[in-house]
């Protein structure tokens, strides 16, 4: 249980890490105090409902056919080596995240930009319901490893809304992210070759 659990927090939080709309978003609002808290609900609830929905739904699928089960094993690990080598390059030439001024808005106008950052990102559906989805269903106990997913979100973007200010300074710094892309690649290399070795 424990060993799903902690797979689907490292593969989540490793994908979640990556710079992105989603987490410039967050991150600007938090710096703002422009309802950053509902801004973060909503993305946690989104990515629990969609990995849930990838877990659950191919995790049935793939029990089913040993074929498709194959596949997903290396197409998700095949995956995993190439968004480590993305992670590895972004390390190589680091950005940073910083925050935009805009006049206040309202909190209707906050949630529904924030879903449209969320859910309008192809690469949403390709991370939560395909790959995350796909490695879940895999897992000796889904529930945990979809857990472990949820959590990973809720302490990525409860901390980057409440630790925006704070983290600010080294957010805008390219060598912090440097960092954080060299510890998603690590995670990422790691689960790939636990899923090709059949762990």
């Amino acid at each position: 249980m424990w060993q799903s659990y902690s797979n689907g927090l490292l593969v989540a939080i490793g994908l979640i890490m990556a710079i992105g709309a989603q987490n410039a978003f967050v991150l600007a609002q938090g710096l703002r105090r422009e309802h950053h808290l509902p801004v973060a609900l909503l993305c946690i609830l989104c990515d629990a409902v969609l990995v849930s929905a990838g877990v659950f739904g191919l995790a049935s699928l793939l029990s089913q056919s040993p074929l498709l089960l194959g596949i997903a094993r290396w197409g998700g690990a095949l995956f995993l080596l190439y968004y480590a080598s993305q992670a590895l390059r972004r390390a190589w030439r680091p950005q940073a995240l910083s925050e935009t001024e805009a006049a206040p808005r309202s909190r209707r106008a906050v949630l529904l930009t924030a879903l449209a950052v969320t859910l309008l990102n192809p690469h949403v559906y390709l991370d939560t319901v395909l790959l995350i989805g796909s490695l879940g269903a895999q897992q000796p106990v889904p529930g945990a490893y979809a857990l472990g997913a949820a959590s990973a979100s809720l302490l990525w973007f409860i901390g980057l809304a409440l630790g925006a200010a704070w983290l600010a300074p080294w957010l805008a710094r390219p060598n912090t992210w440097r960092l954080i892309d060299l510890a998603v690649a690590t995670m990422m290399l790691v689960i790939a070759l636990q899923l090709l070795l059949g762990r």
